[in-house]
């Protein structure tokens, strides 16, 4: 599970460090706020800190991009890292390496792009895998909000992502 947090939380924030505080944080949260509750209710509660985690680091990020501007006259260039994970290599081909990496930069990018619900449905029911139950819960909403972020999302994604088809 911490793999595929890290890589929930990279693709929502964009930077490795952060990525990786915010799911050492939403665990350590979990450990000391919920050890007491049943292992089956760990996987949502988990999800839903690390949900918390990341909006309070983007809402940090834009105040503090602001700030800057303010003070500087001038706002931050979108200096966004390349994701630090790649597909897997399951081809020696360096070409088909090369695509696989594209492909991967471009679907990060597109998740980027997509209203924060969105992501968050996205990320939690296709990249975790959760049911549409366990997601509302991680999401802290209904379960007809996660099917209707989750559809826009992939409507969203199809059409950024025709390219790659």
């Amino acid at each position: 599970m911490e793999r595929r947090a890290y890589r929930v939380a990279e693709i929502a924030l964009g930077h490795r460090e952060d990525a990786l505080d915010a799911v050492q944080d939403a665990m350590l949260r979990l450990v000391r706020s919920y050890a007491g509750k049943p292992a089956g209710e760990w996987a949502p509660l988990f999800w839903g800190i690390l949900r918390r985690r990341i909006t309070d680091l983007q809402r940090r990020r834009k105040v503090r991009s602001v700030v800057i501007g303010w003070l500087h006259g001038r706002e931050d260039a979108d200096g966004e890292e390349a994701p630090a994970w790649e597909p897997p290599d399951l081809a020696p081909d360096p070409g088909r390496r090369l695509l696989d990496q594209q492909a991967y930069a471009a679907m990060a990018a597109a998740v980027r792009r997509l209203p924060r619900r969105q992501q968050q449905a996205f990320m939690l029911r296709m990249l975790e895998g959760l049911d549409v139950a366990a997601a509302a819960r991680a999401m802290g909403c209904s379960e007809g909000s996660v099917k209707t972020h989750l559809s826009r999302a992939l409507e969203a994604l199809r059409t950024q992502l025709e390219e790659w088809r």
